[in-house]
């Protein structure tokens, strides 16, 4: 299969296979000075206790409480324009994870993992993230990881992952012990089936927190590589991009890289494609890069051109990013068919 074009798809189950941390999203509307108060970095994805947790639960106002994580966000926009498309992530057999298993069921979604079990030391609840959003429509993310940090090697579903086409992997993931294994079994699984990888670095500081694992991972593993830019330059420890993005192009077959209000960048060898931006009132940024790469990765896997995928990525994240939560809230097929 080459990667110049999304190559036939037709002997797939799948066009799509997310593997993420499972996690319910609580959205919360708060003011700057909260994060001040809170010692939160703007922007930032901070890793919380149980304690933390539940402590941060009582101090906001909860907006919406629905299923969220990185590769499930992504999945599910997938699917809304059309994918065929499951997901593979680990939640506890409590109601949050009932929840999130039957939010991506209705989304048509497949998820085959199992619950965790409640063995002794693993009686975690599913995992929590609660997203801080400012009036400039930032988030801000601390995150219980909870049962996602039970997602090991055993839970890459091995026959998924060879019908899938491209199969997506959450850079979030690599906090949990054993997530690094699995993602480089899945990603051997994956090409052993001659199937595609992708990855998202998802978070500037979870790049910083394993950044040689990132890297030894993207340059041996990864076909298509998504990022914005403060995550690209982390990864190769530069403040010039376009030195991040020619180093990316180098490591990867290509990179698709955002950049916010000026649009994205897709790099693949010597070409570089700009896509502009689609405009719309900001009033909720999360989620917008697992929208952006949810559109790409469903044009792409449809056949479509490069330039193409990165418009389409562009219409979902301005979907997403114009109310809060990071799932569609209108049907994206027909912006497919254009």
């Amino acid at each position: 299969m080459s990667v110049t074009g999304a190559g036939s798809a037709a002997e797939c189950r799948f066009d799509l296979l997310g593997i993420g941390n499972a996690i319910i999203d609580v959205l919360a509307p708060v003011e700057p000075d909260f994060l001040t108060q809170q010692d939160m970095i703007p922007g930032s994805m901070k890793l919380i206790d149980a304690e933390q947790a539940e402590k941060l639960y009582g101090l906001v106002h909860r907006e919406r409480e629905m299923g969220g994580g990185s590769a499930a966000n992504t999945c599910v926009v997938a699917a809304n324009l059309g994918a065929r498309v499951a997901y593979l992530g680990k939640v506890a057999d409590d109601a949050p994870g009932r929840t999130f298993a039957a939010d991506l069921q209705q989304s048509g979604v497949y998820f085959p993992s199992s619950f965790l079990n409640g063995q002794a030391g693993r009686e975690q609840p599913t995992a929590r993230c609660l997203v801080m959003v400012t009036p400039d429509g930032q988030r801000t993310m601390n995150t219980y990881l909870g049962a996602c940090v039970a997602f090991g090697p055993e839970d890459v579903l091995a026959d998924v992952v060879a019908d899938a086409h491209v199969t997506y992997l959450e850079g979030y993931l690599f906090d949990p012990p054993h997530a690094q294994e699995a993602f480089r079994q899945a990603a051997a699984l994956a090409h052993a089936a001659e199937r595609r990888v992708a990855l998202s670095l998802s978070d500037p500081f979870c790049v910083a927190r394993h950044r040689d694992a990132f890297r030894e991972l993207v340059h041996g593993h990864i076909d298509i590589l998504f990022a914005n830019e403060e995550e690209i330059c982390s990864l190769y420890q530069t403040e010039d991009f376009t030195t991040a993005m020619n180093q990316a192009a180098a490591d990867t077959h290509f990179a698709v890289l955002t950049r916010s209000g000026q649009g994205s960048v897709i790099i693949r060898g010597d070409e570089r494609i700009d896509v502009a931006p689609v405009a719309t009132q900001v009033i909720d940024t999360t989620g917008a890069g697992d929208a952006y790469a949810a559109g790409f990765l469903a044009g792409w896997t449809s056949g479509r051109s490069l330039a193409e995928c990165g418009r389409l990525g562009s219409v979902a994240a301005s979907e997403i990013i114009s109310h809060y939560g990071a799932r569609p809230l209108v049907n994206l097929q027909q912006d497919m068919e254009l």
